[in-house]
């Protein structure tokens, strides 16, 4: 039942950045895909912490856009895409962002 509501759940997000956010969820799907949200070792895309530095950026970005709710709804979108273990390294990328919690 989760799974309907989520595919049919109106985006936490105003209007005026559906564009923004979209753009975030496509880049989101694409960093997923080719790099990963997490890394071995730190260097090149991924911070000290060994996490992907542009996937930290979207993730402050859509905290300030929609907090919470918006990156959790975004995760979401990114486990239907490319499934459960990528979306929880998403998850612990985002960690530290806003109230994000993993």
């Amino acid at each position: 039942m989760d799974f309907l509501k989520g595919l049919f759940a109106k985006p936490p997000y105003p209007a005026q950045h559906k564009q923004e956010v979209e753009r975030a969820l496509q880049d989101l799907i694409q960093i997923g895909k080719t790099e990963d949200f997490l890394s071995e070792r730190p260097g090149q895309n991924f911070n000290a912490q060994c996490r992907h530095v542009q996937a930290r950026r979207i993730g402050m970005r859509l905290n300030e856009i929609g907090g919470l709710p918006l990156m959790e709804y975004i995760r979401d979108q990114v486990r239907r895409k490319l499934g459960q273990e990528i979306g929880s390294h998403l998850d612990y990328a985002w960690s530290d962002i806003g109230s994000w919690i993993p």
